[in-house]
């Protein structure tokens, strides 16, 4: 996007994160509610409202700061409420509340190529039109396939860690658990270190390419 300039780069990223995020949370309370534990909707957190997930460093200055910088667009929300003692099978239940996360991102990257391909068949004289869409989905494909990519890494308090402790024997689920006071820490480190992006991209750019085929982009 480096034809865009500043404000044409938040316009064009602001929706899909924000969608990116909330759908993101939205999914952990809706399927938490199935397993039945209702406190996310109790605090009016199943909505796809923003303005009720919006984390103001997580959601609006991070992916802020990168668009400035150039970087890698990525960002979060408020955690959505979990109470592990009201669900049915709370080990079981927990890992299945964690994975829908990352899948609602890969559901939501597939709905932005769609709308992407659409754009991209649009007429001619629909340029205005289609020009705008065609951006937005390629950000939606991205910030989605990112999301999700990073939140199934194994690092507590990331998703993943939630997924790989639904496996564990009780001894080591809860060993695996202790590790995300140093979650944050762990994370910078290896960000930092240029780690993170070496074990990110590859399946990143594989999720990205699967999907850019299945519609034809």
């Amino acid at each position: 996007m480096q034809q865009l300039n500043l404000i044409q780069q938040v316009a064009v990223w602001a929706l899909p994160v924000l969608f990116a995020i909330t759908v993101h949370e939205v999914a952990h309370g809706w399927v938490a509610k199935q397993l039945g534990d209702p406190t996310a909707m109790m605090l009016g957190r199943l909505t796809l409202n923003p303005l009720k997930h919006i984390d103001p460093i997580g959601t609006v200055l991070v992916p802020l700061v990168l668009i400035l910088a150039g970087g890698v667009i990525f960002g979060w929300a408020k955690p959505v409420p979990i109470a592990a003692e009201n669900l049915h099978h709370p080990k079981r239940d927990m890992a299945l509340v964690a994975a829908a996360g990352p899948m609602a991102n890969l559901i939501m990257a597939c709905i932005w190529a769609l709308i992407m391909k659409l754009a991209l068949l649009l007429p001619n004289g629909l340029v205005n039109l289609a020009l705008p869409l065609t951006y937005m989905g390629g950000a939606g494909i991205t910030i989605n396939v990112i999301l999700m990519v990073l939140n199934l890494l194994p690092v507590p308090p990331l998703d993943g860690s939630r997924v790989v402790a639904g496996f564990l024997p009780d001894p080591l689920a809860w060993k695996f658990g202790r590790i995300e006071q140093y979650g944050l820490i762990i994370l910078l480190l290896l960000m930092v270190s240029g780690i993170l992006g070496k074990i990110m991209w590859p399946p990143v750019a594989m999720v990205q390419n699967m999907i850019y085929r299945m519609f034809g982009l």
